[in-house]
């Protein structure tokens, strides 16, 4: 039986840029940043808090896991934003907001009060989206 997941990807346009944006402006956890061959690393990120779950930053680029054309279609469609990555969870919606902000993180949607609770929408340096919400919604609840 699956008991949890343990890594997940996360498309990225650039991992140095990437890597300054998950540890310097959300306060994500550097776990591993380490070559795999001459054109490549394995890194990985955790939330501040659940440490037994890795984001690995994984570049899109041609190569052998991407060729030129999927690549090109990966790098326009994580622009335009059309990866949601998933929902991250604070203590304090507003005082969150305010402070990720004020490093310079996009958001799409200031914290607003749903029907399934309340949330704020911001895009990582690469344009994936992500939902913000506080730990206490009832967002995860409701979707179900």
């Amino acid at each position: 039986m699956i008991t949890k997941m343990s890594i997940a990807n996360i498309y990225v346009l650039d991992q140095d840029s990437a890597r300054d944006f998950y540890v310097n402006k959300l306060g994500f956890k550097l776990v591993d940043d380490l070559p795999m061959g001459p054109d490549s690393r394995w890194l990985t990120v955790s939330p501040p808090e659940q440490p037994d779950l890795q984001l690995v930053l994984f570049p899109v680029k041609v190569g052998k896991m991407f060729p030129q054309q999927t690549a090109e279609t990966l790098i326009a469609m994580i622009k335009e934003g059309v990866f949601g990555c998933g929902v991250l969870t604070c203590k304090d919606i507003q005082v969150t907001y305010e402070a990720l902000k004020s490093k310079g993180v996009e958001f799409i949607k200031p914290p607003t009060e749903e029907f399934y609770g309340t949330e704020a929408l911001f895009r990582d340096d690469s344009g994936n989206h992500f939902s913000l919400q506080p730990v206490n919604n009832n967002s995860h609840e409701n979707s179900i």
